[in-house]
């Protein structure tokens, strides 16, 4: 089953090992004709194609077909079925370790013999080629092809040329050992590479892999794909919420982990909103599909997810273009090395100088880097999302580690958005808890937010007893009749209305004046309250190094400037309206730092504008809002700040890893090349510095999937 969204075509290349072979595969693919975008997902094998004319899917695809052939003759390409999506399937990944193993010992015994065995040299030199043709007549075979495709700088021939040229120069021990010693670390950097790969993808694996669909008196189990919006499911415990639904019967508690990092479990009932991804702890629940499985949350978040590998960092992009100049560079270098100071130099023997010359070729693939920096930054994408944090990609994942400045929205970012009694002013000898009653009771037919909170604090089941009138004037407040008593209760416009002597306050919030009979009795201040982690996200963010912190608001100045001052934050902005917000973040854009990025935050929806323009856009408890996981770069899941402290810890964490990999493997590298060439080097240390250093990278990488909450 072809996948066809519009214009996007995705193929899995079953199979495919080699992490050159794959970035080759993805160069020459961005050649073809009418594919506008091509990028390969490292860690699922798929290639993503997005082509503006429909109408050449087919040529675009034996166009694939034809360059895969061309370059991994081995690799199946598979049009990604939809049953299929997110896994790594390798069908003949058993097969291939089994022939591995057995051509390694085959070659290794041939090996010990010719080197235990006292014959005559002829015999010990056919015993030597046989180990040798045994352990890599593989690679010879590989690097036979590429070379009549006229591709020369791969990893295959520069180790079959590298070993037959130790044969030629009398070096038969040193030319099987290195080829066994290549093809033990190729293996072993092959079952790191496939066990990060795997690692990450268990990280993402929360899609749902049945349903129990309710057919009259029958329970089929089905595909989550084939359920429609008002189907009734059964989720039994222990098992995972197929679709996002509303539950009908049922009570039980739900770990939403997977989408949002929390291990607090959340309590369902019906009536409750539960998405797919959640997994049903214990009671039997009875949902009604809201939405189609493609239409879900997770759904979206997956899709975000295996797509972020379609947005490198420009560190990977380098490391791309680095590695295209890097391996002829070393090969001609070695080519000098061996033919030019025999030429110059009087007593330099030709065969010292091809060795050398030798081991330059084998240190000269630039596999460490090719192979462990896409897996580090999607290590990091794949760790982050596990905590409940969603990056579009690894260019989005290397800006945030230079955050400079984070400009946050308040409402539903760093407040609840939800209004609470904060102080309640009794005067003239009134009791609080009496004061709160009388506005409660006075506000208990109105629905404006405000009113509602004071009835919520109050906490009793009022129910409208001993209410005689009720009079509300928008934009003033209410005046009833309640048990015989008059009672105002609203802003300071309504008191002088009526012409009750009050003492204004100013004060953090909306402020609810009282009077009864006419007699000033005090007020109750109103407000947005702020989130639990909110102090400590700044306080995280400025020892991480984030240079400024900014709030905008549409709220009054006292209300926004004393938010500021709780949390704080460097700079405030107030009483702006959403375009004004979009100037703020372009003129903070650049007053920026040169290197410095700058992240806007907000809710996701009504923030839409300024998520778009900042250099990042993070939007806030993205859980179940397309609207979020459209408009942002970074979705946070929860409605915690907290979670931007580490995202921006992951990225610079993920960024230390990707760049100790580069020093790492360059600086061996560069070490082993300047001793091959001064001879001190033999090409045991080449084969180090080559599958060794890779080796070493990738499981380095891996550790950017480890994430501590």
């Amino acid at each position: 089953m072809t996948v066809r969204n519009a214009s996007r075509i995705e193929l899995l290349l079953e199979g495919l090992n080699c992490a050159s072979c794959a970035a080759k595969i993805e160069a020459r693919a961005n050649m073809i004709e009418h594919a506008d975008g091509v990028s390969l997902n490292p860690v699922t094998n798929i290639l993503t194609i997005v082509a503006a004319d429909t109408g050449r899917h087919e040529q675009i695809v034996s166009g694939v077909k034809s360059i895969v052939k061309d370059i991994e003759p081995g690799v199946s390409v598979v049009e990604k079925a939809k049953e299929r999506e997110g896994k790594i399937i390798r069908s003949t990944e058993g097969e291939y370790n089994r022939k591995t193993i057995a051509e390694f010992a085959a070659g290794a015994l041939f090996l010990l013999a010719a080197a235990a065995l006292r014959i005559d040299l002829h015999l010990k030199v056919v015993l030597y080629l046989a180990g040798y043709l045994l352990a890599g007549g593989s690679i010879l075979l590989a690097a036979g092809r590429n070379l009549i495709r006229g591709r020369v700088f791969d990893e295959n021939f520069l180790m079959g040329i590298s070993t037959i040229g130790a044969f030629a120069i009398g070096e038969y021990p040193e030319a099987v050992a290195v080829m066994l010693f290549f093809r033990a670390g190729e293996f072993m950097q092959d079952l790191a590479v496939n066990r990060s790969k795997k690692s990450i993808a268990r990280l993402m694996d929360i899609r749902p892999e049945y349903a129990n669909i309710k057919v009259g008196s029958d329970i089929r189990r089905v595909s989550p794909q084939e359920v429609k919006p008002g189907d009734i499911i059964l989720v039994k415990p222990g098992e995972r919420i197929p679709l996002d639904g509303i539950v009908e019967e049922g009570i039980s508690t739900a770990d939403t982990s997977a989408l949002t990092g929390e291990a607090v479990p959340k309590d369902v009932e019906p009536g409750a909103e539960v998405l797919a991804g959640f997994i049903n702890k214990n009671g039997m629940l009875t949902i009604k599909a809201a939405r189609e499985f493609r239409d879900s949350a997770v759904s979206k978040i997956l899709e975000m997810v295996e797509n972020a590998a379609t947005r490198k960092a420009p560190t990977e992009k380098f490391i791309t273009r680095f590695s295209r100049y890097y391996t002829p560079a070393v090969v001609f270098a070695a080519a000098a090395l061996a033919f030019i100071p025999p030429l110059i130099l009087e007593q330099a023997e030709f065969s010292d100088w091809v060795y050398r010359a030798l081991v330059f070729l084998v240190v000269s693939c630039p596999c460490a880097l090719v192979v462990s920096i896409p897996l580090g930054f999607f290590g990091g994408i794949g760790g982050a999302s596990r905590n409940g944090i969603l990056i579009k990609g690894g260019n989005f994942l290397e800006a945030l580690a230079k955050t400079d400045t984070v400009v946050f929205d308040k409402t539903g970012t760093l407040t609840k958005g939800i209004f609470k009694v904060t102080r309640v002013n009794p005067v003239d000898g009134m009791d609080g808890r009496e004061l709160l009653g009388y506005i409660a009771h006075a506000e208990y037919g109105s629905s404006h937010p405000v009113a509602l909170s004071v009835v919520e604090a109050y906490g009793e089941d009022l129910g409208g007893r001993g209410l005689e009138s009720y009079n509300e004037t928008p934009g003033l407040g209410v005046k009833v009749k309640f048990n015989s008593k008059e009672i105002l209760a609203g802003n300071a416009r309504l008191m002088e209305r009526e012409g009750v002597a009050f003492q204004p306050a100013d004060l953090a919030g909306t402020v609810v004046y009282a009077a009864l009979d006419g007699r000033y009795i005090g007020n109750v201040v109103v407000a947005d309250e702020i989130k639990e982690d909110a102090a400590d996200t700044i306080k995280e963010l400025k020892a991480l190094g984030v240079r400024k912190t900014v709030m905008l608001t549409g709220d009054r100045q006292r209300v926004a400037v004393e938010t500021a001052e709780s949390l704080n934050i460097d700079e405030v902005h107030f009483e702006l309206l959403p375009h004004q917000k979009v100037t703020l973040v372009e003129m903070m854009e650049r007053g920026r730092s040169e290197k410095g990025r700058l992240v806007f935050v907000g809710d996701g929806i009504n923030d839409a504008p300024a998520l778009a323009r900042a250099d990042i856009g993070v939007a806030m408890g993205g859980l179940g809002s397309d609207a979020a996981i459209e408009a942002a770069d970074v979705v946070i899941m929860t409605d915690e700040p907290g979670k931007l402290a580490m995202a921006v810890g992951i990225a610079r964490r993920t960024r230390a890893i990707v760049w100790q990999n580069i020093v790492f493997a360059l600086g061996v590298k560069a070490i082993v090349l300047a001793l091959g060439a001064g001879g001190s080097a033999s090409m045991w240390e080449a084969v180090f510095a080559d599958v060794g250093v890779a080796l070493i990278a990738v499981l380095n990488s891996m550790r950017a999937m480890r994430i501590k909450a």
